[in-house]
């Protein structure tokens, strides 16, 4: 076990005192990264990871959080970059990297997940972890998980075009600096399908106001590459749960059976009138999903 070492919080964490279950934060440093990771439940309670998705942090998780910690031992860090976490140098953020370095976090705290939950991007990162046998849960739950990569012009723009505009060193200063709008945020949110109410919104503004998250996102982005993972998906050995909701309009929900049909121990379910952010917009229904799962598989 490489041992995780106590560290102090980035300064603006002081301007955070309203933070979703910010009495469950610690701040922990292991290799390179200074991480934010919020550790929750009964110390004997089967763990469960909370992975969150691009451009999120672990307050998308507040309104699950109160369900999940009556039964599990909930462990959920900020990704490499975003929320509080550090932003890494070179390409560590990359879908390999962050999967290396959530790994060693997790092997440094004594982690290991009963149960994994991703959203979005987050349940790639934890599907690239199971097949590469870094972590074994009994069961994968994947939320509107991004898992394809974007078809046709796209994504052959997409791409190169992110990783052009991530190397313009003011780019991240200008997205926070349009993002103190909150008009330009409500856009953005409402453009996944979503509806969130006014402290959640407030939330994602605060992050995206940050030039350091937005860096982290950029980069992110840039580096992103789903291909690998679509071959590999066929190996995934661990018990796939697809959450697919019908609003999403970020990722198309038909992409969960697209899945579905190359993981040899998959299922899905659609949910009729949520958007990217179901988990945020109705929090009781999806811990309640993630926990009749947990059974299902016996990690509750």
């Amino acid at each position: 076990m490489n041992p995780a070492g106590d560290a102090a919080p980035p300064a603006r964490w002081a301007q955070a005192a309203d933070w979703p279950n910010r009495d469950a934060s610690r701040f922990l440093r292991v290799g390179p990264l200074t991480w934010h990771v919020q550790v929750g439940g009964a110390d004997t309670a089967p763990v469960m990871l909370l992975l969150h998705g691009t451009g999120a942090s672990t307050h998308s998780w507040r309104g699950v959080w109160p369900y999940l910690v009556r039964h599990f031992r909930v462990v959920a860090p900020d990704l490499p970059g975003h929320g509080f976490t550090s932003v890494p140098g070179g390409h560590r953020l990359s879908l390999p990297a962050m999967a290396r370095d959530l790994a060693g976090l997790l092997d440094a705290i004594g982690s290991e997940p009963a149960l994994a939950v991703g959203h979005s991007a987050g349940a790639a990162v934890l599907a690239r972890m199971c097949i590469d046998r870094m972590i074994a849960p009994a069961g994968l739950v994947s939320l509107n998980g991004a898992f394809m990569p974007l078809a046709g012009p796209a994504g052959q723009v997409f791409a190169p075009l992110a990783r052009l505009l991530v190397g313009l060193p003011v780019l991240p200063q200008l997205f926070a600096w349009r993002a103190g709008d909150p008009r330009v945020v409500e856009r953005l949110l409402a453009g996944t399908g979503s509806r969130l109410d006014a402290a959640g919104v407030g939330y994602y503004a605060r992050l995206v106001r940050e030039p350091g998250h937005a860096a982290g996102a950029l980069r992110m982005m840039a580096n992103w590459d789903l291909v690998p993972v679509v071959r590999d998906l066929p190996r995934l050995a661990t018990p796939l749960l697809l959450v697919a909701a019908d609003n999403d309009r970020a990722i198309p929900p038909r992409d969960a059976d697209r899945v579905a049909a190359l993981v040899p121990h998959a299922r899905v379910i659609h949910w009729a009138g949520l958007g990217h952010l179901a988990h945020e917009e109705a929090p009781e229904r999806a811990a309640a999903a993630v926990e009749a799962f947990a059974r299902s598989v016996g990690a509750a």
